[in-house]
């Protein structure tokens, strides 16, 4: 271990709280509107006119919620607050229920779908504020998400959850999250977050009907979507769970790993738990053997012929969360060397000591790609991936250091 305990939490505490969380409140609320900017470029020319995204808003609550729980600083929960006004005053649909998926911004829905995964981030957040202030009406605005998702998104035949639907909850051909994924009525992805958001909601609200779901969550993690002959995520599916690609996504594997573990945790079923943990540690066996380059940083993607050996931020913040998570497991200081790894390569080519943030992607080499569709601030390009690591790997690395001792 050649970087201390101690060392390690003092350089990821800055970069938590000057290089993200401060840029976050100095640079992207909106004072011209409401809420915060739907996009700040690479070089930090801010588009005031640009749509406003629900996973951006969604994901900044959850992160200056989370951030308050633990630091008490009121400018964090200032922050909470006002994505939390955003969400109820403009994106939330007064007649259907649920969010819209994108606004504009004079405050009229732009992309007015229902996409799961974005009412998924919305449950995420507000259990979080919960966890931070016991906000009782973000709790019921939560309860109602997850009624709505039951009712309209599940799939009491196959199981699992459709990946959108239109904005009255009917059916609607616009089914992709993204222009990079497959027009599919199921995903990993969609189901990865709302089994996060079930996670989130179970440790504030323990409904018998919600724990089910959560378990039945993880066992179709188990039974559908983890593909038991390669340890990797299978990524898009038809109704009836037949694969639709075979990409290989390592920044969704390692992330998948520990997710999947958080969630048998906070469930607590003691027959699950052997299952997971198993699952969760050939996931991550399968990501460092294939998905680490030799500077510690992580690969996109594989499409079984192609590497895309480009780095984006998201995937390096949940290697090291997710190395972390098989050493507590395991004891094996392979996954520990990873998780050192992978904050070297952040510290090192990911973080912009210069214009604040994370680079959304650099080269194998090491440099950052400048595209104007990888903008520092955007309806993906959010504080939660890089705060969320840093959080967890806190408090992983003070549970490591105690049991070490």
């Amino acid at each position: 271990m050649s970087l201390p305990y101690e060392q390690w939490r003092e350089e990821l505490t800055a970069e938590l709280k000057d290089n993200i969380l401060g840029y976050w409140i100095k640079n992207t609320v909106d004072e011209k509107r409401f809420g915060f900017v739907g996009e700040i470029s690479h070089d930090g020319e801010v588009r005031y006119d640009a749509d406003k995204g629900l996973v951006l808003h969604a994901r900044i609550l959850w992160t200056f919620a989370s951030a308050y729980r633990l630091y008490k600083d009121e400018a964090y929960l200032k922050m909470a607050r006002r994505a939390y006004e955003a969400l109820n005053e403009k994106f939330r649909d007064p007649v259907n229920g649920g969010l819209y998926w994108m606004i504009d911004v004079s405050g009229q829905p732009a992309q007015d779908k229902k996409q799961v995964y974005g009412q998924a981030f919305v449950i995420y957040a507000l259990s979080e504020l919960v966890r931070a202030t016991g906000d009782a009406e973000a709790l019921a605005w939560a309860g109602d998400l997850y009624r709505l998702l039951e009712k309209h998104a599940y799939d009491p035949v196959h199981l699992g959850y459709v990946e959108a639907l239109a904005r009255d909850w009917t059916e609607t051909p616009d089914l992709s999250l993204s222009g990079k994924d497959l027009n599919e009525r199921k995903s990993m992805n969609t189901h990865l977050h709302v089994l996060e958001a079930y996670t989130n909601l179970y440790r504030v609200w323990k409904p018998e009907g919600l724990r089910a779901k959560l378990k039945e969550l993880i066992e179709v993690h188990l039974d559908k979507i983890i593909d038991s002959s390669t340890n990797h995520f299978l990524l898009f599916f038809d109704d009836e769970w037949n694969s639709k690609s075979d990409h290989v996504s390592y920044g969704h594997d390692i992330e998948g790993s520990w997710l999947l573990w958080e969630a048998a945790e906070v469930l607590g079923d003691e027959d699950l738990l052997p299952k997971v943990k198993e699952a969760a540690l050939r996931m991550a066996e399968a990501t460092l053997a294939q998905g680490v380059d030799a500077d510690g940083g992580l690969f996109n993607e594989f499409d079984g012929h192609h590497l895309d050996d480009s780095k984006d931020w998201w995937p390096q913040a949940e290697a090291m969360v997710g190395f972390l998570n098989a050493y507590q497991l395991s004891g094996d200081s392979r996954y520990l060397e990873a998780a050192q790894g992978s904050w070297s390569f952040i510290s090192k080519y990911v973080s912009d000591r210069e214009g604040g943030e994370w680079h959304w992607q650099v080269t194998r080499a090491g440099e950052p790609v400048r595209s104007a569709n990888q903008p520092k601030v955007g309806a993906w390009k959010c504080p939660y991936h890089n705060s969320r690591a840093i959080f967890e790997a806190l408090e992983r690395l003070n549970l490591i250091e105690k049991r070490e001792a």
